[in-house]
């Protein structure tokens, strides 16, 4: 797992602080990895953890894989006609990126699944 120490990681967070320098795009997805599905706020505060910026790993989440997929104008922005899953979250995300582990608000498809 990329939070434990070992060299593997260390070179690991080494390409992500040069990837992050170079300005490589990012998206945070389902394709967490070492971590089960609907936990990729453990992945945005590794991003933030190793270098990346509370507001880019917001960016990378909402705006970023939309534009990868080449899905603009359909996701990633809370405006008429777009797909969104909308969340609240207790905090300020932009001074702890955690809160987002924290939601406690969910809709989806226009329904509140939790509250």
């Amino acid at each position: 797992m990329l939070g434990q120490q070992n060299p593997y990681n260390e070179v690991k967070i080494r390409e992500f602080h040069r990837q992050i320098s170079a300005g490589i795009p990012f998206a945070v997805g389902s394709d967490v990895g070492p971590f089960p599905h609907t936990t990729q706020a453990v992945e945005m505060d590794l991003m933030v953890r190793y270098g990346m910026k509370p507001l880019a790993v917001l960016q990378a989440d909402m705006l970023t894989g939309a534009m990868l997929l080449g899905w603009e104008g359909q996701i990633g922005q809370l405006q008429p006609g777009y797909s969104a899953d909308n969340v609240a979250v207790p905090g300020n995300p932009l001074e702890d990126i955690a809160a987002v582990e924290r939601m406690s608000f969910v809709m989806k498809n226009d329904e509140v699944v939790r509250q």
